[in-house]
């Protein structure tokens, strides 16, 4: 590949055409094509982890993602850990521990049993479990749960 050719003053003058080439080529494949390409496999083979793992009410409405912490602020909802607890805050999952320590404060907001509460947090443990130690359960199915299980008093999160 020749890289110099003689411009009029009988010089060498640099030619960046291959150069120049090169990155538009490498640009297109690694920047879009290959991207697409993923994308559109990912589509195919695994559309729910591909969208997101979303969410969705009986209605059909998007209510959040399985995968990223949700931002539950009412008394009557399970929360998420906070950003001292958890480094980027946005972990759906908190510890068994931590669902039984709101369990007393969701009883109180709405009336509902806490042995009932128990059991919804343990019939909802991960039982893949990262850790042998710590088991942990999703906020958002937690919530979710509690919506489907008491109409009466989740009615207007429906």
């Amino acid at each position: 590949m020749e890289t110099t050719r003689d411009n009029k003053d009988g010089g060498e003058k640099a030619d960046y055409r291959p150069v120049v080439g090169i990155a538009i080529v490498s640009l297109l494949v690694c920047g879009l094509f290959f991207p697409l390409l993923i994308t559109g496999i990912a589509q195919v083979v695994l559309p729910t982890q591909a969208n997101g793992n979303l969410a969705r009410l009986p209605d059909g409405q998007t209510v959040g993602s399985y995968n990223i912490a949700q931002n539950f602020t009412l008394p009557i909802f399970f929360h998420t850990r906070d950003e001292s607890q958890s480094a980027s805050g946005l972990d759906p999952d908190i510890t068994v521990q931590q669902a039984d320590s709101q369990v007393a404060g969701i009883s109180n907001a709405t009336g509902i049993a806490t042995a009932s509460l128990l059991q919804l947090v343990n019939s909802n443990i991960d039982q893949q479990g990262r850790y042998v130690e710590l088991q942990y359960v999703n906020v958002l199915v937690l919530n979710l749960d509690l919506i489907q299980m008491y109409p009466s008093t989740y009615g207007a999160y429906t």
